[in-house]
């Protein structure tokens, strides 16, 4: 009798586990996104390709490249960010090691794979991690100094007067 409610507590329990997985947390369901490997079956279509960055490398001219695999120049696909686009995006490098979703045209450069990032929201949600958190004490007026730091009044610089000798109203010589 007792095992009973524990029983229908698991079964409970993994029903709920279940149900969670498949829903997902994130607005694109995973079906509609093909793995890196499968990338170079959908060329020319504007795809959304899944996979883990295993390695962020700055090549030539300041092009960034998002690889997937442990081997780059195996690998079939890749994520290429333009110097110009860099400076929009923040800091690429913190999505080493990261699980990402990104949404581009599929093309074709050299016999690899790969997708053009030019914005932040073609990673989705994993965009986050491009932009730090504005952190709480952050003063919009004046201009992104800490809020918590009071400004200083500057003291005025005293001003020196050159004081010359009084000159009398009336003179000596002069009969009163």
């Amino acid at each position: 009798m007792l095992r009973s409610p524990v029983v229908f507590v698991a079964i409970i329990f993994a029903i709920v586990v279940s149900m969670a997985s498949r829903c997902g947390a994130g607005n694109t369901p995973a079906h509609d996104c093909v793995s890196f490997e499968q990338a170079s079956k959908h060329l020319g279509a504007s795809q959304c390709v899944r996979g883990t960055v295993l390695h962020v490398e700055t090549g030539g001219k300041g092009v960034t490249v998002l690889n997937f695999c442990k081997e780059p120049k195996a690998c079939p696909f890749s994520v290429v960010v333009f110097p110009a686009d860099l400076k929009k995006m923040g800091d690429v490098r913190q999505l080493e090691g990261q699980q990402i979703e990104i949404k581009g045209t599929i093309q074709d450069y050299e016999g690899r794979t790969q997708i053009i990032l030019r914005r932040a929201k073609q990673l989705g949600e994993g965009a986050f991690l491009l932009f730090p958190m504005v952190p709480t004490d952050y003063d919009v007026e004046r201009a992104g100094r800490n809020a918590t730091k009071a400004k200083r009044e500057k003291t005025p610089k005293a001003k020196h007067v050159r004081e010359e000798e009084p000159v009398p109203i009336e003179e000596a010589g002069e009969p009163q």
